[in-house]
């Protein structure tokens, strides 16, 4: 815990750390406030009062059908939470995964599992969504399944060197040579070693997805509808930017202060976590 400590305190003292975890505790704090209560219910409508200006009943205004734009922000906050954080857990361990076969010593495994990340890291994410989206449906799924995928091809080819250089360590060569098992070796000393570049590829990850999200509900292979999301109120609301601007500028700025509370945090996380540029780290280790 005395390490954890000093992470965060090493984050809060940015400009920047500070900026990403203000946004990053408000993003939680709404989507569990949003379980129990919202300004107006989701199926709560006025066609009297579609597109209407921000006031006091309605914040920042009323979309096409006259519903809430806070509400639906508030209640798209936990699904674009829920994305993102399944999104780093599936990217994680399939990007780890790769990374483990491509640092095996199995020199056929080896082999093959990078030719097989160099040829598939360059299928576009949206392509995956979209051959997703025929036999499954438009789902957050889909937006999950994809962006894991992707993102995990990402994760492994840029954590490769770090893992390989491990890998040809001595004290790699003594654990093995003192009967350490390949997991257990690469848990312990190798995974050790990439987890500075993992944690930002992850962060990048979290951020991206939102973007993704919001991109691929507007193409039709997203969230399904009537489900609450940014990339919803975005979708439902951008063929009418001309006339009524308000209701795209919440939840673009929304996604925007997100994805970059998001990278800044990564950023912010690597030099903490790293003794070499964290004094305190040391001291405290």
């Amino acid at each position: 815990m005395s390490t954890a400590r000093v992470v965060m305190r090493s984050i809060w003292r940015k400009a920047s750390g500070k900026y990403a975890l203000t946004v990053l505790g408000l993003w939680v704090l709404v989507s569990l406030v949003s379980l129990v209560w919202t300004p107006h219910t989701l199926l709560e409508t006025d066609g009297f009062h579609a597109w209407a200006s921000p006031s006091a009943a309605h914040p920042l205004g009323t979309d096409g059908v006259g519903a809430d734009v806070l509400s639906w922000l508030m209640a798209g906050s936990r699904t674009n939470l829920a994305i993102a954080l399944l999104t780093v857990a599936v990217s994680g361990i399939f990007g780890l995964a790769l990374v483990a076969a491509m640092v095996s010593r199995n020199t056929v495994l080896r082999s093959t599992s990078v030719v097989v990340v160099d040829a598939l890291i360059s299928i576009p994410t949206v392509l995956i969504a979209l051959m997703l989206s025929v036999p499954f449906g438009a789902s957050a799924a889909v937006i999950v399944a994809a962006c894991g995928f992707a993102y995990g091809l990402n994760l492994a080819r840029i954590a490769r060197p770090a893992a390989v250089l491990a890998a040809r360590s001595q004290y790699v060569e003594s654990a093995v040579w003192f009967g350490a098992s390949g997991m257990r070796v690469f848990v312990r000393h190798i995974m050790l070693n990439v987890m500075p570049v993992l944690l930002v590829q992850l962060s990048m990850s979290a951020g991206t997805s939102i973007l993704a999200e919001a991109g691929l509900t507007y193409l039709g292979v997203g969230v399904g509808a009537g489900v609450p999301s940014w990339g919803h109120s975005l979708a439902t609301s951008v063929k009418f930017i001309s006339i009524y601007p308000l209701t795209v500028l919440w939840p673009g700025l929304v996604v925007t202060m997100t994805v970059i509370a998001l990278h800044l945090f990564g950023d912010a996380l690597r030099d903490a976590i790293d003794p070499l540029t964290n004094p305190e780290l040391r001291e405290a280790a």
